[in-house]
């Protein structure tokens, strides 16, 4: 195991025990669906994405749409983690004067680049962001998290034909591929199909992974560092609720609890892995 993997994968746990703490401050939450992420934004804030915690809104930053606009507790743990605001901010999660609501909101979190919640629409403002991006003539790129639940909407395919057609190589969709959604199986209640081919049928630059797997994230990350004329679409075949094994084995783990006797054997079992990792 490679230096920079160690790191990638005890970012990963720290992001967990981040976005446990979170939701732990109010009982309950969308668990599952922010577990199954924690190695992306891993890979997306300890490796690929041009940011600065000091300076949140600079222009030239590369930006993040979390589409899945439920899952914020893995993305308020992440900025967190990397300093955008004090980590004692994450036991705010959705109370009243929060800067952490529910649901990732632009106006409120030093970090967050679009606000979102309505699933499909974040696919839609990433898109124009990445015009927009490409208009004022920037290098910059925008990465944008979708649940494979939240591609029932029409929305969602409306926008990667957008992203086709303009040529928008700055513009990276990383799909979650958990299988799960709010009301069971995503094959049972609305088969999408072989979400690898519907990406190149749409002029995708196509890849599927491991998406609980840092390595195989970095890899597929990297290779969209060249441009081009085609949006990039990573495939992250992952678990709902992966790093918490209860989570995991849990059918119905769309939201869970994360009472104060689970957060502390969580956090026991990914600190001692985070030991292991950095010792």
């Amino acid at each position: 195991m490679t230096t920079e993997t160690k790191e990638l994968k005890a970012l990963a746990a720290k992001i967990r025990i981040a976005a446990l703490t979170a939701i732990n401050s109010i009982g309950s939450g969308h668990t599952g669906g922010a577990l199954s992420i924690a190695d992306a934004l891993a890979v997306l804030y300890g490796r690929e994405m041009r940011v600065d915690p000091a300076n949140p809104s600079w222009p030239e930053r590369d930006k993040l749409v979390c589409s899945k606009g439920h899952a914020g507790p893995a993305v308020y743990g992440t900025l967190a983690v990397k300093g955008f605001f004090p980590y004692e901010e994450l036991r705010t999660l959705n109370q009243g004067g929060t800067r952490l609501p529910s649901h990732c909101d632009r106006n409120k979190t030093p970090g967050i680049d679009m606000t979102t919640g309505s699933l499909g629409q974040g696919v839609s403002l990433a898109c124009g962001m990445a015009l927009g991006e490409k208009l004022r003539g920037r290098d910059s790129r925008v990465f944008l998290i979708v649940g494979d639940g939240e591609t029932n909407e029409g929305q969602v395919w409306e926008g990667f034909s957008f992203a086709s057609a303009k040529k928008l190589g700055n513009l990276v969709v990383l799909l979650d591929w958990n299988k799960r959604q709010l009301d069971g199986w995503t094959a049972d209640i609305h088969d999408m199909g072989d979400f690898e081919a519907k990406f190149k049928a749409f002029g995708f630059d196509t890849v599927k992974v491991n998406g609980n797997d840092v390595d195989e994230l970095a890899a597929a990350l990297e290779r969209t560092r060249k441009g081009g004329d085609k949006p990039y679409a990573i495939v992250m075949d992952t678990v709902k609720g992966a790093g918490i094994k209860e989570v995991a084995e849990t059918a119905m783990n769309h939201t869970y609890p994360v009472t104060d006797e689970n957060l502390a054997i969580w956090k026991e079992r990914l600190e001692a892995e985070i030991k292991e990792l950095e010792g």
